[in-house]
């Protein structure tokens, strides 16, 4: 039988209305865009909607793919019914669910849709949550950019060339600049020494002396972003890196992205910057040990990862110290790597 949306993509798809569900964390937002844009480019007319933690709303905001975003507190049992009564009563005709946990697929499955994309079992992160599909698969490249393609591609998308449409406000923009002014940067780029794991990241005294390196070498300023309760890590790069020292400035999501647009290099572990920039189209060096930069790294061929294999064992489990895969990146090897991608090796 002929799938009607197949039938519906070159003609009148208003019929289709799918549901996207990514509800976090940043880089994994950022991973799933390219999905999106894919569905929007194949179903032109279609309503795509996309239900996402109400943490990580901004990343969607402005989103030229998307026809509405849902984004809901799912900690309360009220929050939980009035998303789900949301969900039915837009009647979706298909849910991808690019997560794979409990909380997402029970979200598919509560939406009514009579199709449910979601990875089998092998590949979910909680196995069992693939019951709830009624379409399951393996993914296919080897990129979480890719593994996401294959779901929107089994929702009837044509996969092209991906894109990752981040807006950046014209107020947050404003706020970037006044905070650079204020702070006499014009060029630089951004180190970012924090991340969600410490076993992913690298220590934040070696970024200070990349820092004094660059510094020395091309006169470069740093900018040192980070999140909620990594102000400890900033002083740490500050205090490592001499003078002239980078500055700090903390920013929420928004004016995060402007910033990120700016920089002209920005080199951090695997952690939401490094995947904001590299959407973005800003030069990334990224540094990795634990997780595994073909799967989780820069989509960009120009990018670089500077992982050590010898040292490296590739795991998702969260880590309270600093790994020996991350301990083992020197800051010659960084010093190399940004060389490279600036093309001044």
């Amino acid at each position: 039988m002929a799938d009607p949306r197949q039938e519906n993509r070159d003609g009148n798809d208003r019929e289709n209305r799918f549901l996207l569900v990514r509800l976090s964390s940043l880089g994994d937002v950022i991973h799933a865009l390219p999905a999106a844009s894919a569905l929007r480019e194949s179903f032109p007319s279609a309503r795509i909607d996309w239900i996402i933690d109400r943490r990580w709303k901004r990343l969607l905001e402005g989103n030229p793919d998307l026809t509405g975003i849902i984004s809901h507190d799912l900690k309360h049992a009220g929050g939980i019914a009035a998303t789900i009564r949301e969900l039915r009563g837009a009647r979706y005709t298909c849910v991808v669910d690019f997560q794979g946990l409990y909380k997402s697929a029970l979200l598919a499955f509560a939406s009514g849709a009579p199709q449910r994309i979601g990875f089998q079992s092998s590949y979910a992160r909680e196995g069992l949550v693939a019951m709830l599909y009624t379409d399951r698969l393996n993914p296919r490249g080897p990129h979480k950019v890719d593994h996401n393609l294959t779901l929107a591609e089994r929702a009837g998308a044509r996969i092209g060339q991906p894109r990752f449409p981040l807006a950046i406000r014209a107020a947050e923009d404003e706020v970037v600049s006044r905070e650079l002014s204020e702070r006499g940067v014009a060029e630089f780029y951004v180190l970012n020494p924090g991340g969600g794991w410490r076993s992913k990241c690298w220590p934040a005294e070696r970024y200070g002396q990349l820092h004094r390196r660059l510094a020395s070498r091309y006169g470069w300023r740093g900018v040192v972003t980070f999140g909620p309760g990594e102000e400890h890590l900033a002083t740490e790069v500050i205090q490592a890196a001499g003078n002239p020292a980078p500055v700090a400035i903390p920013l929420p999501l928004g004016p995060l992205i402007a910033l990120l647009k700016r920089a002209k290099l920005a080199i951090s572990a695997d952690t939401g910057p490094l995947h904001i920039a590299s959407a973005l189209g800003t030069p990334v060096v990224g540094l990795f040990g634990p997780t595994d930069p073909a799967r989780n790294g820069p989509y960009s061929a120009d990018d670089i990862s500077v992982r050590n294999p010898g040292h490296s064992i590739t795991t998702y489990r969260r880590g309270a110290s600093y790994s020996p895969a991350m301990l083992s990146i020197t800051v010659n090897q960084v010093e190399d790597a940004v060389e490279r991608r600036m093309g001044l090796a």
